[in-house]
């Protein structure tokens, strides 16, 4: 019988960008043995700011998990380069999103995976706690490092097929990414009633989080209000009058949207009217 894997084996994350120095820091806090690896100078310097342990050839040969947390058009590149220099039977993870585990090569006796956060982290002391994390692997062991180091750093892991992860990252490019989008046109809106966007910024983040904190409590249809959730076609065409047209283009379909979420709750003639006035 082969000796029982650690529970907190140790980790290298190669990459001392904001994920990199996030995930490290946030293991590092839960006693995990995790070294960080340097691919410039400046990577080294960072290392040292945030008082993490820079990896030494030694520890990526000894590590049983190597967290590859570079841009994705570097995984494959970095992935054939790690790989050299790792023990046989370690495992290799990448953290982008929207690549599958081909990404990292042929696995030739390797154990691969995938750990992407749900999270925008715009400086490594970011914390990621309260969060979710994407996982991804075809190994029993590795799936189970991954789920506790997501406990540890406070994250919800999320099992994702391989064949479904182009869908799953649209999903999480569009909650974050799709949203301040749709807040651009919020504020293009506002300054054709004469707002600046400092001030429509500082009007329209607080009704945003109001609005997500309704769907938190409620799930998506009973949080969903304005006039589409209301029926309210007059106020509608109002809108759709006063918007400039980039900012239209975007209200039609979101509107749409709302009114397959709340139709249901609507009588048969308003959802009609609402349906051919945001064709």
């Amino acid at each position: 019988m082969s000796p029982a894997r650690p529970n907190r084996p140790r980790v290298v994350v190669v990459g001392a960008g904001r994920l990199g120095g996030a995930l490290a820091l946030a293991l590092a806090a839960k006693r995990w043995p995790v070294r960080v690896l340097a691919r410039s100078e400046e990577s080294r310097r960072r290392i040292l700011e945030l008082r993490l342990k820079p990896a030494t050839e030694s520890d990526v040969a000894q590590a049983r998990v190597c967290l590859l947390c570079v841009p994705d058009k570097a995984v494959p590149v970095v992935a054939e380069e790690v790989k050299t220099r790792m023990a046989r039977g370690a495992a290799l993870v990448h953290c982008a999103g929207a690549l599958s585990l081909e990404a990292l090569g042929a696995p030739r006796g390797r154990v691969l995976g995938s750990f992407h956060p749900l999270v925008a982290v715009s400086d490594p002391r970011d914390s990621l706690a309260g969060n979710s994390v994407a996982v991804s692997t075809r190994s029993h062991w590795l799936r189970e490092v991954l789920e506790r180091m997501a406990k540890d750093a406070g994250l919800r892991a999320l099992r994702v097929p391989e064949k479904h992860r182009a869908a799953y990252h649209a999903g999480a490019v569009l909650s974050a990414g799709g949203v301040v989008a749709a807040l651009s046109a919020a504020v293009d809106a506002f300054r054709v009633a004469g707002i600046s966007e400092e001030d429509a910024l500082a009007a329209l983040l607080p009704l945003t989080r109001s609005a997500l904190r309704g769907v938190e409590a409620r799930g998506l249809a009973a949080g969903y209000t304005g006039p589409i959730a209301r029926g309210d076609s007059g106020v509608v065409a109002t809108h759709l009058a006063a918007l400039p047209p980039e900012a239209a283009d975007v209200y039609r379909p979101l509107s749409r949207r709302g009114l397959q979420l709340v139709g249901h709750r609507l009588s048969p003639e308003a959802r009609t009217a609402l349906g051919k006035m945001l064709e």
